[in-house]
């Protein structure tokens, strides 16, 4: 993944504050927040100057027994798995109070030699803490079924409760790895079955059942309605009209002048940026590094196509190789930041708006007069008066859309199928538009500009979430496309269908009848 790897970014394996006299010696600690690794040998170590025969050192990584230095070799590694922690033992003399010097360089796998130097207070002994109640953990096995009992019964214990429906789940806690810790049970929330929703696509042709998980009575019969007019009508037309995942990384320069003729640098780099960028995974392919350049800030914006993935992870990585490249060939960078808060992940904003952030995908329909007034009790004037009005209200309000409650429809689909529901911040921007049409028909659109969907990694792959894909046909490679369209077409449901129950009065009505205990 890394062919280099600056200092700067060395130093972060180092732990602060972790170095401390041993009784016949001193300790200090590494974690790993760059890749899976192996630990092949340790070339030399010193601390003030001072070399420490490399015979003398152990390696306790976590959870595991230690291991004395001179037994790891090439053809004997020690796994360094990425965000374990290993202790570093040394026997030798002691350390005096204050701030002290340390060099030590690593054979490894498959970095090669690396050499880290920081500078790391000692730590004074201090009397034991009061112990706190802690959630057991394994740092090896953690979704052994033992680890999962000892943090039930802790849960039992700690609060006074038997919970039965939350420890109940279908299938082998070690599935949930990588997408929960501290695992204890299951939330159960109701899936109900909307459509079918006929969608004219490129990706998705033809009619879907769409299945919702959602808690509020009348969601899913609303969209359900709005399904059936869009069926009656033809169905809805749906595109993809781009596609990117982005990471913003910031570079620090001594002023704004150094900052302007970096961003010149980056952009006559592009290829070398790309395949650095692009060698951390088969599917990331850098698409372009806007500059956004503030006094001696340089902001840079990498955009990446990121196959069914969602991908916030996969461009993180991928920016981070780009970035090591970048801290190795450009000098005069004072610091950098991986993230500048300028992706915005998670958050609403302009710049994902106008640029697009996952796929940026509109659904259109037109519905006849006649059809309107039949099934909805509303004329299309009504309709199209009242988004009018609501835009107004919209911009009074600064909300991220002019629409009703996309929201509404995308928390259900991403809870059923396994995104990341904290893309709703970005994903529930929709932009709404209609015209009555020469012939008096409705026709109505919505953009959602950054919707952020997978049918591969993350939450995709449980159990429950998987099977809600395949219903639809979207699990797995080739799939994203096909569910962004499916998303715009459900979507553009519920916007028909809550906006004729306004103008129509039927909105407090159905809720009376159907969404109260």
């Amino acid at each position: 993944m890394f062919r280099f790897i600056p200092g700067v970014l060395l130093k972060q394996l180092y732990t602060r504050n972790s170095l401390r006299n041993t009784p016949d010696g001193v300790m200090f600690s590494l974690k790993n927040r760059l890749a899976d690794a192996r630990f092949t040998g340790l070339q030399q170590a010193s601390i003030d100057g001072k070399s420490y025969d490399t015979d003398t050192f152990m390696l306790e990584l976590e959870g595991d027994e230690p291991v004395a230095v001179r037994d790891v070799s090439p053809a004997k590694p020690l796994a360094f798995p990425l965000r374990r922690s290993v202790r570093v033992l040394a026997k030798g003399m002691h350390l005096e109070p204050g701030t002290h010097q340390l060099s030590i360089t690593l054979h490894t796998q498959p970095f090669g030699l690396l050499t880290i130097n920081v500078d790391d207070t000692l730590q004074i002994a201090e009397p034991e803490p009061v112990p706190v109640d802690q959630i057991p953990r394994s740092s090896v096995a953690d979704y052994a079924p033992e680890a999962v009992d000892k943090r039930r019964v802790f849960m039992q214990d700690y609060t006074g409760t038997r919970p039965h429906h939350l420890t109940q789940q279908s299938f082998d806690p070690e599935v949930i790895k990588g997408n929960c810790e501290n695992f204890v049970g299951i939330a159960q929330v109701p899936i109900g079955l909307a459509g079918p929703l006929r969608i004219n696509g490129e990706h998705a042709q033809g009619e879907f059942l769409i299945p919702l998980a959602t808690t509020e009575g009348t969601l899913v019969a609303s969209y359900n309605r709005g399904m059936k007019l869009i069926n009656l009508s033809g169905g809805v037309l749906c595109t993809v009209q781009d596609d990117g995942m982005q990471r913003a990384p910031v570079f620090q320069f001594a002023d704004a002048r150094k900052a302007r003729d970096f961003v010149r640098w980056i952009e006559q780099n592009h290829p070398l940026l790309a395949a650095e960028a692009e060698s951390t995974s088969q599917y990331a392919k850098l698409l372009y590094v806007d500059s956004y350049l503030n006094g001696k800030l340089a902001f840079l914006r990498f955009g990446y196509s990121t196959g069914d993935a969602a991908g916030q992870n996969m461009v993180s990585k991928a920016t981070l190789a780009a970035c090591n490249y970048i801290l190795q060939q450009y000098e005069g960078i004072e610091h950098f930041f991986l993230e500048s808060n300028m992706a915005t992940d998670k958050k609403p904003s302009q710049i994902n708006m106008l640029q697009s952030r996952g796929k940026r995908v509109t659904a259109e329909v037109r519905i006849p007069r006649e059809l309107l007034i039949r099934e909805l009790q509303v004329e299309p004037e009504q309709l199209d008066r009242h988004a009018r009005i609501g835009n107004v209200g919209a911009r009074l309000a600064g909300t991220n859309n002019n629409g009703l409650h996309s929201v509404n429809g995308l928390a259900a689909l991403f809870i059923a199928t396994g995104q990341d529901v904290a893309c709703l911040a970005e994903s529930s921007a929709c932009i709404a538009f209609s015209e009555i049409t020469p012939e008096g028909d409705l026709y109505g659109s919505v953009t959602l500009p950054s919707l952020i969907v997978a049918t591969h990694g993350g939450g995709t792959g449980l159990p429950t979430q998987r099977e809600c894909l395949e219903l639809m046909g979207c699990y797995g490679a080739g799939q994203v496309n096909k569910l962004a369209e499916i998303t715009a077409g459900v979507v553009a449901a519920g916007e028909l269908s809550l906006a004729a129950a306004i103008s129509s009065l039927d909105w407090v009505s159905s809720h009376e009848k159907m969404g109260r205990k």
